[in-house]
């Protein structure tokens, strides 16, 4: 597959140059040869050929570009000429001659002539209709008989058509797919109107709205964002920046909020753990808990800052575990784990939940992990809310591996790494002693000294570094490193570089630089590890002067935005991962210093000389304070330019060239001799001349430069790194259009105007081909010798971060449809911020350019503008985005003083023209200037050609007059105490402005006034300023009668220009009204909707410009009205007004309110409320519905907004404003009459919320008409899944299956017994409300977790859909129903009732209700579904650093409602049965007269509240107000808990309207002192009340009489339906046979009997009538939701704290009209009081025990063994066994009983303990702990310490069952690592077998220490006190002694016992056979003794 293109000729070219043709298909350009010399035909004759991978889609685009080649400069294009590839697919072959279009999308002469082939594999091509394309027939006729037409795009004007023309034209740049739009779009929906053709897919849309032809209807408005006024339309203005204000560097309000949970896995023996949490320099440490490895705490810690955001996120969080800490000693630390809080607060949602942190010791980096800590931890930001997942029972094992606290993407084995932060010198420090010292050691000892001795120090991850100090040296050497030592990838995002002077009192910073780590590494696969450098960084601070108190040395320090050059650092930095098995490696991470190896100079780039060159054109707005001494502007690059240093030159002397270096880029030919000495002799010229300011008006001033423009030029000389800034500039240049075509897209939606999803695809085409054109650009440059690692790798991260963006952008692209584009425009923003992120460069080259206005020799404000937005580059997309351009500057106050309201007055305005460049580069520095200029040189540069100008004198001017139609405001700043404002609005153009009329008391003006700006004088060419007019600024201010105005707003605008030679006629004129947003500082503050024109004034003068017709208002002065063409068409309106009361009034100057009224105002027309007499009494008004006729826009967007204000009628007819509520858009008031013809049920395309539909059999079985809904409980096997259309006549069946009791049971047995036994069917008795609410939660996040998924799984279906598209021949409303059903078919959660939709978890049959993890109200819509509440508000809008809120500002509540329409009311609507003319539209509302209600508040519990005492705890209680009643609960406040369970129902009597908002409140109960207030939430009852969703009682799941589930409110279900049916008209409800009932066309089934508290069955219809009300929302014309049994979730806010959260209270809401019956008992919802039991242990034996002593005599291994267990917790109730001594085989025998009583709470499965918790506390505080036994053996001493052997913790819930004999128990049981059987002891009530028991060995790893045969016993309270045993072995019961050997006793005490065995047992033959040798011995000796004797006797024979 290939596609040839064959370009032949292009002909009807101008003048004579070089050509050269550019042609493009799918990214890849080609180039022809450049053809010299040639005249009007370029013959190019050239063939290019692509190799086509996938088949060529029919809309895909060919383009050509004919350029003007240039070897200097980059070519200038002549035209362009695009073409669809459909004719070239259907045919394969096309020749087409046609224009070409210039850059403005307008036809030019030109033409070309080109031949395309395309070859496809099999041949085939795609057939196609031409009447698919376009609606539009003339356009079609046309494309039938020109083979040419293969894109038919309309052109920005079609009057410029000729007949016989070709007509290939287009709108806009992009290339995008025109042709699909026929296929799937029927015309009858959308009928095309005439002047619109569908393809309107345009690019650099010079406007909005391109306006196309004079079809175009006055009103269709366009929001003029800032993107679209300030786009630009050619290439001389670059845009300003409208945000005035620097947003870093104030402080806000930060809370981190952290839960300790658990420990686990701690490395030690028997150790006392305590956890210290450190944000910051903030300590907060948990309780001790002694002897475990595994404490649970539980433990929530707050901190509180108010810092800026960039100090904050710098702050680490760090989590370490100390050993037996206590008052005396600080403890070891076991481990220790961190990372800042900018990473917490960069997660979703900002928080961590429910994660492990791991644990490492940092002095012994070798050691492996040391334990895991689980916790919680948050950070909030004022205004941030925070979704807590649901705090239930957290009963899941954990997972720890897969819930590591580690953000995304950070592998779970981190390694050691050490960072080295290598710092080789700086340049330019400033001085930073004062200069007296200086001249007085000059005089003394005569020596000259640089007055600063800088160091630097580092800070990383909560350690410093710091460099030796270097005296006297403003160019210091170091050469040092700095070594870290941290975990990688480390969690701390930044490292902080910082100069400071050393001095003797104290250090200042000179200045600071932050590296962030993720800009300097990539963690993919394919990524690097963190590198930079050697590589200069600049830094930024305070101006260079020396003062001693320097007020901006927080800029210094690295906050907020520097005013001025302070350094310039060159740093390194490596990391090296550490191989922590190396013996020779230090294992502490102390930071170290050490000596760096010095690198050569040239290694940051060759230095070159740099030339900056800038013109000021005008400079305006000068502040009045500075308007009386002379002015004067100074330009600085570096401290080249500054006067205080005076650099002019390098103090390095200038490189010279070597021959034979030459540059690629030295293009530029020396074209006269003179140029190459100028360097010599070419000062530079910082600053201009002083000049003094002429007034503008009374707060302005201006310079009069007319037409002679200063310029400045600096020489600079820096390291070449231009590459860097191209690089940057490029992705900025495809982020800048990004963002644009973003802001166009949602304006589009914003507006409603047809089609964003194509400008959305043109969007994404765009950002596809600028991503593959950065790929071919960004890759030069390659052999560069300086490039750092840092260059090269992120050079390659970005080039494949670019080139996946394009092809997400392809595929995003395919599958933009009309439905999804919202949410691929939050996939586009992701683009947008990852752009951003790239294109900032981390290795800084050229410092930033500072233009100070120094007024009397003073600096008082400036602009900084990055050199990379002014560097010049040969290749357009690398140029800087300001370079050559004129740029509209605005200049700010420095440092603190630019905060707040002082920041806003612009201090003045520059119009700028600046260019950056190479010196030898610099030929064209003035080509962006506008033309007409004369250049004005120095004397010594006046013969030389590119010697810079000193000043311009423009020689051509032009005449203009502007028009400004200043129509309205809405929404502005409210600037006055009456919460008002009287607004005008000042312009400025030039150095002219001119007022609007002041309109008092209102935040809404409509001034409809135009303003006329005579006499301008503009300098420069006619036809660039009609492409480039300067731009408007629209300042609004307050006027007051006292002092100044108060500034309130800015805007700016781009007036429409038309020159004199042209017709002010459609399309581009009269202008339209557009909006434009008003900012103050950073925030919005309103929006202006006006037009701008600039008519230029021809010779004729003034007579040819269109006359101002319009009639003078002579009422209102000589104030000209915007004239009719322009301001827009009305038509008549009706407003009617619902009047229902006031609430809450607050004094007004101390008086009361009493007799208060509400004035409507809309356009100039209003009405009155009736007066209300006494609003004490009843603050309701007794007529309820009045209305007025107004003239309002037919176009919606432009509607006035309308205007409520309350006064007060006071004595002598006086009035005091109250408060006032603007609404600025009447849009959602508006009525629009139902459109008959759609079929009357308006659940079409809705399905019940948890039903099935199924098809009915045939029409007969039910009268047609009828829906049925079936509630029979139906066998769950046969699951239908088809779906119904559902239509008023159709014939369906809705069943909603509700598995009855008996039913479940079969099911049971038919199971059978495979499996384990099942959880039993829960006995009624047992169960109790908290079992309801507990399942509620179970269900609540099963459904989260659904939703989840089947989100996922929606995503991908859509991608399917997009693809194949849908079958058959749809019809669009079809289409589109099918598509939401099939949704709906997804998303449906699988409800209580389908409970074999998930076999996995079989839950118990519990009646549920509805808990809802937010307020109600944000679920059904604030309640305001008839009455709304209009907040009415009083005194000045806060800005941000008052932190007052709206809150504050709110002095009462209106509530009523509005109805907007078109006056001649369709005759249908009044004829309507029971239609009351008095109330016009508001039918069927309820009276409005007191009436008393019972009011009943459960109130469940609390989670997460703000600690309000020392200990970090709190003693919540509740306090209730409403009305009068004050209740509060004080003496059954909760002690030390932050998570109390309330479980209380309180009732108050109220009467509405008086009383009607119910506060609930949560405070802290103190023993000394007030109570201080930890939070409260405000519920709107009235809404509630009269809301049509029912909001009084909750519909429960199920009805019955008795048990748990009773019904509550005291109305039956079948009541509720008549009344309901009643009151809405519906036909119904007839109860038909036994279970039916048909309310309107829906017949509802279910069960017809109900069994009572006896068991018996009796009939009844209130089944039924709870289905028709829980599927209310059906019912047609009538139907809403009714709120179901629910449980609300409110955030606690605290008026001290706006903004941020203090915790949250689960409560809900009963009312109950006490006129009806009255309601039944409260419903107890008392917390679970903890069941009592007792758990018997019985150690028989232990076996293998390890054997730790030597014996004393014979060196033996012996053990003497005891037991300890506890439950609890060691303190209170641990046990011991008595020893067994002298275990020689590690066997002992005990028989020893333990009894631990405890309290249990089985729903939550924790044991509950009350106790002090010091001996100084006032009561008990109880603690929830899990069930966890405990047993450990331990070796007896007598003398030291008994040494722990080992131990085991059984979880009494789940833990393994024993082993049946001593051999089969082995380690792995407790480790989890073999599959063994886990058993509850509250199950099985007694288990006896073998555990293993374990301990870490030196490399914590765990060993087998010995095991234990036990028995374990559960029995309850009772059972034990029937059934009583001794402890130990003592009676009752007791067990018998255990059968020790001999061995077991204690030497000491019987010494004589212990002799005999350590002789007689081990000795026993030894001593034997030596008592035998020693009698042979003796016998022999005796023998030998007496053998003498004998001998003589025997000799002598005596």
């Amino acid at each position: 597959m290939a596609l040839f293109v064959h370009l032949k000729t292009v002909s009807e070219l101008r003048g004579r140059g070089d050509r050269i043709a550019k042609v493009t298909f799918r990214g890849q350009a080609f180039y022809s040869r450049v053809l010299e010399n040639c005249e009007d035909v370029a013959d190019f004759d050239e063939t290019f050929r692509w190799p086509v991978g996938s088949s060529i889609d029919s809309n895909e685009i060919l383009e050509i570009q004919i350029f003007n080649y240039s070897k200097v400069f980059s070519n200038k294009l002549i035209g362009t000429f695009r073409m669809v590839l459909q004719k070239v697919v259907e045919e394969n072959h096309v020749e087409v001659t046609d224009t070409l279009m210039d850059d403005k999308n307008a036809v030019i002469k030109t033409s070309l002539c080109v031949e395309v082939r395309y070859q496809a594999t099999d041949g085939t091509v795609g057939s196609w209709d031409d009447g698919d394309f376009l609606g539009d027939e003339s356009l079609q006729e046309e494309g039938k008989d020109s083979q040419e037409t293969d894109g038919l795009l309309p052109s920005s004007c079609p009057s410029s058509r000729t007949p016989g023309e070709k007509s290939f034209r287009r709108a806009g740049r992009s290339v995008f797919s025109a042709m699909k739009l026929g296929k799937n779009r029927p015309h009858k929906e959308e009928p095309q109107r005439q002047d619109e053709p569908a393809v309107l897919e345009m690019e650099d849309l010079d406007r909005l709205a391109i306006r196309l032809g004079d079809g175009l209807d006055p009103d269709s408005v366009s929001l003029a964002s800032v993107t679209a006024l300030t786009t630009n339309v050619s290439n001389k203005r670059s845009k300003p920046d409208i945000k005035m204000e620097p947003c870093a560097g104030r402080p806000m309000d930060f809370q981190v909020s952290i839960t300790v949970i658990e420990a686990r896995q701690l490395v030690g023996l028997n150790m006392d753990p305590v956890v210290c949490v450190e944000v910051g320099d903030d300590k907060k440490c948990t309780s001790m808990k002694e002897s475990t490895n595994c404490p649970y705490y539980n433990e929530y810690f707050v901190f509180d800052f108010h810092v800026s955001p960039d100090v904050m996120f710098d702050k680490i969080i760090k989590i370490s575990v100390i050993h037996s800490k206590n008052l005396l000693r600080s403890g070891t630390l076991v481990g220790s784990f961190k990372m800042d809080v900018g990473t917490v607060y960069s997660q979703p949602e900002h928080q961590f939940h429910h994660k492990w942190a791991i644990l490492s010791d940092p002095d012994d980096i070798s050691a492996g992990l040391k334990g895991y800590v689980k916790c919680d931890i948050a950070v909030v930001g004022k205004g941030d809310n925070i979704k807590t997942p649901h705090k239930a029972n957290e009963t899941d094992d954990d997972d720890i591996e897969g819930n590591l606290l580690l953000p995304e993407g950070v592998p779970p084995e981190r390694q050691w790494a050490r960072f080295y932060v290598k710092i080789y010198r700086a340049e330019g420090l400033p001085r930073m002693n004062t200069s007296l010292m200086a001249n007085v050691k000059k005089a003394f000892i005569g020596e000259n000294k640089d007055l600063v001795d800088p160091y630097v120090q580092v800070s990383f991850a909560g350690q410093k570094g710091k460099t030796s100090v270097q005296k006297s040296s403003y160019e210091p050497l170091w050469n040092e490193q700095v070594v870290f030592t941290d975990l990688f990838p480390p969690l701390c995002k930044r490292m902080k570089v910082q100069i400071r002077d050393s001095d003797k009192v104290n250090d200042v910073a000179i200045g600071t630089h932050f590296i962030d780590l993720r800009k300097i590494s990539n963690d993919g696969d394919k990524g690097f590890l963190p590198t930079l450098g050697p590589a200069w960084v600049n830094m930024y601070g305070s101006t260079r002067n020396y003062t001693l108190l320097d007020e901006h040395q927080d800029l210094n320090e690295g906050l907020g935005e520097g005013v001025s050059f302070r350094a310039r650092l060159m740093l390194g930095l490596a990391v090296e991962i550490l191989d922590t098995s190396n013996p020779e490696l230090t294992s502490s991470t102390e930071v170290q210093v050490e000596q760096a190896t010095p690198v050569s100079e040239s290694c940051t780039g060759k230095t070159e000389e740099f030339f900056l060159f800038g013109a000021f054109l005008e400079a305006s707005m000068i502040d009045r304070k500075n308007g009386d001494k002379p002015i004067t502007f100074e330009v600085t690059i570096g401290n080249y330019g500054n006067e205080v240093d005076g650099l002019s030159r390098p103090q390095r002397p200038q490189p010279r060239k070597e021959p034979g270096d030459e540059e690629e880029v030295d293009l530029i030919q020396n074209s006269s001799d003179d140029e190459a000495d100028e360097g010599g002799d070419l000062a530079s010229v910082s600053s201009t001349p002083p000049m003094r300011p002429q007034v503008t008006d009374r707060n302005y001033f201006h310079l009069p430069y007319l037409d002679r423009k200063p310029c400045i030029y600096i020489r600079s000389w820096w390291p070449d790194q231009r590459r860097r800034l191209y690089n940057a500039n490029i992705m900025d240049h495809i982020a800048d259009k990004l963002e644009e075509g973003l802001n166009d897209v949602q304006e589009m939606i914003k507006t409603e105007k047809s089609y964003p999803e194509r400008r959305l695809r043109g969007v994404l085409e765009e950002l596809s081909c600028g991503c593959y054109r950065f790929l071919s650009l960004a890759d030069k440059d390659q052999g560069h010798a300086s490039r750092t690692k840092l260059d090269r790798e992120r050079l390659k991260s970005c080039m494949r971060e670019l080139e996946s963006m394009g092809q997400q952008a392809k595929t995003l692209r395919a599958q933009v449809k009309k439905h999804t584009v919202r949410d691929k425009l939050r996939l586009c923003q992701n683009f947008l911020q990852k752009l951003r992120f790239l294109a900032d460069e981390p290795q800084h080259s050229i410092p930033d350019v500072f233009i100070w206005m120094l007024s009397n020799n003073k600096r008082v404000a400036y602009a900084r503008v990055p050199s990379k937005d002014l560097l010049f580059s040969m290749v357009e997309e690398e140029l800087g985005k300001d370079c050559a351009k004129v740029k509209t500057l605005f200049l700010k106050l420095p440092g603190k003083r630019g905060f707040g309201s002082a920041g806003w007055t612009v201090q003045a305005k520059l119009e700028l023209y600046l260019w950056l460049g190479l010196s030898k580069q610099r030929r064209d520095f003035l080509s962006g200037l506008p033309c007409g200029f004369e250049e004005v040189k120095a004397t010594q540069g006046l013969a030389l050609h590119s010697f810079p100008p000193i000043s311009l004198v423009y020689t051509k001017k032009q005449a203009f007059q502007l028009r400004v139609h200043m129509y309205q405001a809405r929404s502005l700043f409210a600037a006055d105490s009456s919460g008002l404002s009287d607004p005008f609005a000042r312009v400025f153009f030039i150095n002219q402005s001119q007022c609007t009329e002041v309109l008092n008391e209102t935040l809404c003006p409509t001034w409809d006034q135009m303003l006329v700006f005579d006499n301008l004088e503009l300098y420069g060419e006619a036809q660039e300023l009609r492409d480039d007019p300067p731009i408007i600024v629209i300042e609004i201010y307050d006027q007051d009668t006292m002092g100044k105005a108060d500034f309130m707003g800015r805007t700016f605008a781009k007036p429409l220009v038309k020159m004199a030679d042209e017709g002010y006629c459609p399309p581009r004129f009269p202008p339209q009204l557009e909006y434009y947003q008003i900012y103050r500082g950073n925030a919005t503050a309103g929006d202006l909707l006006a037009a701008f024109e600039l008519l230029q004034i021809g010779p004729a003068g003034k007579a040819d410009l269109p006359p101002i017709n319009g009639p003078m208002d002579m009422d209102r002065g000589p104030i000209m009205p915007v004239p009719v063409g322009i301001r827009p068409v009305l038509s008549k309106y009706r407003i009617e007004v619902l009047f229902w009361g006031l609430r809450d009034l607050k004094r007004v100057n101390l008086a009361q309110v009493d007799r208060p009224r509400v004035d409507i105002e809309c356009a100039g027309k209003g009405v009155q409320s009736s007066l209300i007499h006494n609003y004490k009494k009843n603050p309701n008004f007794n007529t309820l519905v009045k209305w007025f006729e107004v003239d309002l826009p037919e176009n919606e967007l432009l509607h006035p907004p309308l205007n409520i204000r309350v006064v007060d009628c006071r004595a002598f007819g006086r009035y005091t404003l109250v408060g006032s509520h603007a609404v600025s858009s009447l849009r959602r008031f508006i009525y629009r009459p139902p459109d008959r013809s759609a079929p009357s049920w308006n659940t079409t395309a809705r399905l019940l919320r948890d039903g099935r539909v199924l098809c009915n059999g045939g029409p007969s079985s039910h009268p047609t008409g009828e829906v049925v809904v079936n509630m029979e409980p139906e066998v769950p096997v046969k699951k239908l899944e088809t779906m119904v259309k559902l239509d008023a006549t159709s014939d369906a069946v809705i069943k909603v299956d509700v598995v009855s009791a008996d039913e479940e049971k079969k099911k049971k047995k038919k199971k059978g017994s495979s499996e384990e036994p099942e959880e039993e069917e829960p006995d009624e008795s047992m169960l109790d409300w908290w079992s309801k609410y507990f399942a509620s939660i179970d269900t609540m996040k099963e459904q989260l977790r659904q939703q989840e998924i089947s989100g996922i799984d929606l995503e991908e279906k859509e991608e399917v859909d997009n693809t194949e598209g849908l079958k058959g021949p749809m019809k669009g409303k079809e289409k589109a129903k099918a598509v939401k059903e099939e949704k709906k078919k997804r998303t449906q959660n699988p409800g209580t009732g389908q409970g074999s939709e998930a076999p996995e978890k079989k839950k118990p049959k519990i009646d549920e209700l509805k808990v809802y993890p937010k307020e109600l109200e944000s679920e059904f819509d604030n309640f305001e579904d008839w009455l709304h509440t209009f907040n009415l508000l009083r005194g000045k809008t806060g800005d941000d650093e008052d932190g007052s809120t709206e809150e504050e500002r709110i002095v009462g509540r209106f509530k009523g409602s509005l109805c907007v329409y078109k006056v001649p009311l369709p005759e249908d609507v009044s004829r309507e049965a029971g239609y009351d003319p008095t109330y016009g539209m508001f039918q069927g509302i309820p009276s409005n007269d007191p009436i008393n209600v019972l009011v009943r508040v459960y109130v469940v519990r609390a989670t997460d509240l703000h600690p309000a005492d020392i200990n970090g705890k709190a003693d919540p209680y509740i306090a209730i107000r409403l009305g009068k009643t004050d209740i509060r609960d004080k003496e059954n406040y909760i002690s030390k808990q932050l998570n109390p369970v309330f479980g209380k129902s309180f009732d108050i009597e109220a009467s509405f309207p008086m009383e009607s908002m119910l506060t609930v409140a949560v405070y802290d109960w103190d023993l000394v002192g007030t109570d201080d207030l930890i939070g409260e939430t405000k519920i709107d009852l009235e809404n509630r009340f009269y809301s049509k969703h029912r909001a009084t009682c909750g519909i429960a799941q199920t009805y019955s009489i008795h048990g748990y589930n009773i019904w509550r409110d005291p109305m039956k279900p079948s009541q509720i339906l008549t009344r309901l049916c009643k009151e809405s008209k519906v036909d119904g409800p007839h109860f038909g046979p036994p279970g039916r009932v048909k309310v309107s066309n829906r017949v509802f089934t279910g069960p017809s009997e109900i069994e009572d508290e006896n068991g018996q069955r009796k009939p009844t219809e209130e089944h039924v009538a709870l289905c028709a009300l829980r599927h209310w929302e059906d019912i047609p014309r009538v139907g809403c939701r009714l709120v179901p049994e629910h449980v609300e979730t409110r955030p606690l806010l605290n008026p001290d704290k706006p903004g941020i959260e203090q915790g949250r209270l689960e409560l809900w809401v009963d009312m109950f009209p006490m006129d009806m019956p009255a309601p039944g008992t409260p419903l107890d919802i008392s917390p679970r009081k903890p069941k009592k039991y007792e758990l018997r242990v019985i150690v028989w034996n232990t076996d293998e025990v390890v054997l730790e002593d030597d014996d004393f005599f014979t060196g033996e291994k012996s053990s003497d063994i005891f037991v300890r267990g506890w439950l609890k917790g060691q303190q209170e109730d641990k046990q011991d066994t008595d020893v067994h001594y002298h275990s020689l085989t590690g066997e002992g025998n005990f028989n020893w009983r333990y009894l631990f009583p405890f309290d249990y709470l089985a729903a939550e499965e924790k044991i509950v303990i009350s106790k002090k918790e010091s001996m100084f506390s006032w009561d008990e505080t109880e603690y929830k702990i899990p069930a966890r036994l405990t047993l450990q053996i331990w070796d007896a001493d007598h003398f030291s310490a008994d040494d722990f052997l080992g131990a085991i913790e059984l979880d009494l819930n789940r833990f393994p069952r024993g082993a049946k004999t001593a051999k089969q128990c082995t380690m792995e049981m407790a480790t989890g690592e073999v599959d063994v059987p886990l058993v509850s002891i509250f199950k099985q009530k007694r288990v006896k077998g073998w555990w293993p028991l374990l301990a870490r060995n030196e490399n914590d790893e765990f060993e087998l220490t010995g095991k234990v045969e036990a028995e374990l016993h559960l029995l309850t309270a009772e059972e034990a006190e029937k059934n009583p045993v001794g402890l130990a072995r003592n009676e009752p019961d007791p067990l018998e002694k255990p059968n020790r050997p001999d061995t077991a006793f204690v030497w000491f005490l019987n010494p004589l016992k212990s002799i005999k065995y350590l002789i007689c047992t081990r000795y026993k033959w030894l001593i034997i056979k030596i008592v035998l040798a020693l009698l042979g011995l003796l016998m022999l000796a005796l023998f030998l003794y007496s053998l003498p004797g004998y001998m003589v006797k025997k000799l002598l024979g005596a």
